[in-house]
């Protein structure tokens, strides 16, 4: 048998980098997995206190009290859910009436949905994200878990009913690590037969918003 011939140069340089390549992207994929940390997501039983701190979409406004989305979610949930939803709050106002929420219900978890009056009055967006941050600091400190909503950016193209969540959302729920609902208010506002008026869902828009909460809270595992 002829002895095996060596590799000429250049294929041994190709197969270098190429295994060389190979082994950064291995690194690479590795580091980004490792970035990616998982949220911890405990269930909330039935019976629990959930509070859901936000504005006049919170609230209900453009339905009966009993056709808020806190009050449908309650019903599907066994939870006991405070509707601590006040129309024409800023994110400013949620902030400072968190604490007594927190000192007389001691919820377990905690949904938050606010801003949207924030970007109506054209408030700084830097402060709006520091508040609503800050909620979140508060909530975690407390003992409770968040689920951070996002909500509809106010641009030209809302105007046309093309309704998408301003980025901060998935920006603050990155860096305070929270999970996230997105598009649900945006998908309900953007549609007509959901509305009461221009900035304020209808019975039936806050049973689709709320079909859309369910669906991320079971994904999540906050509830089965």
């Amino acid at each position: 048998m002829p002895p095996p011939q060596e590799m000429p140069y250049i294929t041994r340089r190709r197969a270098l980098l190429r295994g060389t390549y190979l082994l950064s992207l291995a690194g690479f994929i590795s580091l980004a997995a490792c970035g990616k940390k998982k949220l911890r997501v405990q269930r909330v039983p039935a019976g629990a206190v959930v509070l859901a701190l936000g504005d006049s979409l919170t609230q209900g406004v453009g339905a009966w009290p009993a056709e808020s989305f806190p009050s449908l979610l309650a019903q599907a949930t066994g939870w006991n859910v405070v509707n601590a939803g006040v129309s024409g709050d800023t994110s400013a106002q949620a902030l400072a009436r968190l604490p007594a929420l927190l000192a007389e219900h001691h919820p377990s978890f905690v949904i938050v949905s606010i801003g949207g009056n924030d970007f109506l009055r054209r408030n700084s967006a830097q402060e709006t994200q520091r508040h609503i941050e800050a909620i979140i600091r508060a909530c975690l400190d407390a003992g409770a878990q968040v689920l951070l909503v996002a909500v509809p950016a106010v641009t030209l193209l809302a105007t046309a009913g093309l309704l998408s969540d301003h980025a901060m959302y998935a920006t603050i729920a990155r860096t305070q690590e929270v999970p996230l609902l997105e598009g649900a208010w945006a998908d309900v506002l953007a549609d007509e037969s959901l509305r009461s008026d221009q900035v304020h869902a209808n019975a039936q828009g806050y049973a689709v918003f709320d079909q859309k909460l369910q669906a991320r809270l079971r994904e999540l595992g906050f509830w089965s």
